[in-house]
């Protein structure tokens, strides 16, 4: 008994890791992408005559930098913010819940 709680507290933590692992990905990829994509559109803005102020404040750069923050935004409220809200044994429930459902059902 005592050893599945210490394997259900090792896998609930893995799982978190992996979540917060995933999410510190995502934010490295969005900034390096994003430094990418803006370096470009200033390059190729620059080369259509434009001064570097209004290449640098296109509105297309800035449409892709918040378009995917919002996507990054809500990726980080599924790791940080639902645990917050939900509390932090709401995933642990409704397995319990999943399963004593079944359960039932297999006595029908």
């Amino acid at each position: 008994m005592r050893n599945t709680k210490i394997e259900d507290k090792y896998l609930k933590a893995k799982t978190q890791v992996d979540r917060l692992r995933g999410f510190y990905i995502h934010v490295i990829i969005y900034v390096v992408v994003n430094i990418v994509i803006t370096s470009l559109k200033i390059n190729r803005n620059l080369n259509n005559g434009e001064s570097f102020e209004q290449a640098l404040f296109d509105a297309g750069t800035f449409i892709v930098w918040g378009l995917w923050g919002i996507g990054l935004g809500l990726h980080a409220f599924s790791v940080f913010g639902l645990p917050l809200i939900l509390g932090k044994n709401w995933e642990e429930e409704k397995i319990k819940e999943f399963m004593n459902e079944e359960q039932s059902q297999d006595w029908k």
